[in-house]
C-alpha cells in the first residue's frame, strides 16, 4: 500500500496578524497542507525559510522595513526550490513584472475566493506557476503595450519548432499535463522540452519563460482546454 502524500509545507510571511491567522485557518481546514511558520515581516520570513525550508511561502508585497521584493530576491538565494507566490492588494502591473522577473512562482491578490487561493497553492508546490485572471490580463497588455528590453532574437533561433510551440504555451499559463494532452505527447516530454528552453534562454523558471514568451508576442490566441 502506497504511503500517504507528504502535507505541504506553507510559511505565511505578511505584517497583519489577522490576516495571517485567516490563512493558517483556511489551510489548517485542507489536510494536505501543514502551516509551519508565520512571520511579521522579510527579515524574519527569510529566517524562519532558511530553517523551516517550506514547499510553499505565501508573502505580502507591502510591509513595514524591508519590501516584499526584495525579500523575495534573498530567500530565493536561501531556498531556491521554495515556491514563493505573492499574496497582496496590488494589482500594479509594474509590481506583478518585478515580482515575476525576481523569480515568484505565483502573483495573487488578497480578495480571491478562498478555494481558489487552495488550488493555487496546490499548482505551485507542484511547480506550476499562478497568477490571478486579472493580473494575466494586465501582464499581457503591459509588456505588449509597454517597451521591455528584448531578448536578443538569437535566443529564439535556439528553440526548436517544437520548443517554440510549448513556450507558447507556457505563455498561456498551461500546465505540463494540458500541453501534453494538446500536443499528444507524454508529460514527461514536455518536461523535457521545458527544462531545455529554460537553459537555451538562461532562465530559471517556468513564470519566467512565460514572461519571456509575451514578450516576445507568443501567448496570442486562447488557452486552449
Amino acid at each position: 500500500m502506497n504511503a500517504p502524500a507528504k502535507p505541504i509545507s506553507v510559511l505565511l510571511v505578511d505584517d497583519h496578524t489577522l490576516f495571517r491567522s485567516g490563512i493558517r485557518s483556511l489551510l489548517q481546514r485542507n489536510s494536505d497542507f501543514v502551516v509551519v511558520g508565520e512571520a511579521a515581516d522579510g527579515i524574519d520570513g527569510i529566517k524562519r525559510a532558511k530553517q523551516l525550508r517550506p514547499d510553499v511561502v505565501l508573502l505580502d508585497l507591502n510591509m513595514p522595513g524591508m519590501s516584499g521584493l526584495e525579500t523575495l530576491q534573498l530567500l530565493l538565494q536561501d531556498c531556491p526550490d521554495t515556491a514563493v507566490i505573492l499574496l497582496t492588494v496590488s494589482e500594479e502591473a509594474d509590481d506583478l513584472t518585478a515580482a515575476l522577473q525576481a523569480g515568484a512562482r505565483g502573483y495573487l491578490i488578497k480578495n480571491i475566493d478562498a478555494d481558489y487561493l487552495v488550488r493555487a497553492i496546490r499548482r505551485a508546490a507542484a511547480g506550476e506557476p499562478v497568477l490571478a485572471e486579472a493580473m494575466t490580463t494586465k501582464l499581457v497588455a503591459h509588456l505588449q503595450g509597454g517597451t521591455p528590453k528584448p531578448e536578443p532574437q538569437s535566443d529564439l533561433d535556439k528553440l526548436t519548432p517544437r520548443e517554440r510551440e510549448i513556450l507558447a504555451c507556457l505563455a498561456r499559463g498551461e500546465s505540463n499535463k494540458h500541453i501534453a494532452r494538446t500536443l499528444d505527447v507524454a508529460e514527461s516530454t514536455v518536461k523535457i522540452h521545458v527544462q531545455n528552453i529554460l537553459k537555451k534562454l538562461n532562465l530559471s523558471s517556468r513564470v519566467q519563460a512565460a514572461v519571456f514568451a509575451v514578450g516576445h508576442g507568443m501567448a496570442a490566441g486562447e488557452k486552449r482546454g
